[in-house]
């Protein structure tokens, strides 16, 4: 089960939007470098108030954010903040829980379809949480390793697409319990990736075109057609 909410819209109780939305997926290119301003434990939700002045110019009630990968709904907007209500489900199954006040957390607004993919298609449907294991700095880049769950890794493969905390990063290594992705020092200084440490939780989704691909060949590409007589 991924971490997205409980009705249509992402992260948040059912309810119809108040304008009409297009399909929408994101890349997994960070916009910018947000910050949780508060964090408010309600019943069986918390409610996220997020700062980002990048994702809210222009935002509207019912808009989509990834925040760490976690497609969110906007249900309260003024100025450079954002608030957003996560389900108890989705903090169980992504590292959302983990945030307070002050954490940085990586920002993206989806992509229309049709719109240029500069990454790959992430639908903000996290699959699950890995822990960075070690990183391992070079002159100009960083080979950072995370763990995998095992039933995760049928879908990761080398040089194949990964979502890492909202970000789209192709592997460079990969086993049954772990993968490595190397990281630019454009992902060092502009994402979250830059300052979390060994056994700092992040957000994984693998490519959704894995688990197509994997379906079709369970279920095959063609309902069987019956014999033609004569």
């Amino acid at each position: 089960m991924t971490a997205r909410g409980s009705g249509p819209t992402c992260g948040s109780p059912p309810f119809p939007p108040p304008h009409p939305r297009s399909a929408e997926v994101f890349t997994g290119i960070v916009e910018e470098l947000g910050e949780v301003v508060a964090v408010e434990e309600l019943a069986d939700a918390s409610r996220f108030r997020l700062r980002g002045p990048v994702v809210t110019e222009g935002a509207r009630h019912g808009d989509s954010i990834a925040v760490n990968g976690v497609c969110l709904t906007v249900v309260e907007h003024e100025g450079a903040e954002f608030t957003a209500d996560v389900m108890a489900e989705t903090l169980k199954r992504s590292s959302l829980g983990a945030l307070a006040a002050g954490s940085r957390v990586n920002l993206e607004r989806p992509t229309p379809v049709g719109g240029r993919l500069g990454g790959h298609l992430v639908q903000g449907h996290v699959d699950g949480t890995g822990t960075i294991l070690r990183r391992e700095p070079s002159e100009h880049w960083e080979l950072v390793t995370v763990s995998l769950p095992g039933d995760l890794a049928r879908y990761v493969v080398e040089k194949g697409s990964i979502t890492v905390d909202g970000i789209s990063l192709t592997v460079v290594e990969a086993t049954d319990d772990t993968f490595s992705v190397s990281l630019i020092p454009t992902t060092l200084a502009l994402t979250t990736l830059g300052h979390k440490q060994p056994g700092a939780p992040v957000n994984l989704e693998v490519d959704v075109l894995a688990k197509y691909v994997e379906r079709m060949l369970r279920y095959g590409t063609a309902p069987e057609q019956p014999a033609q007589e004569g």
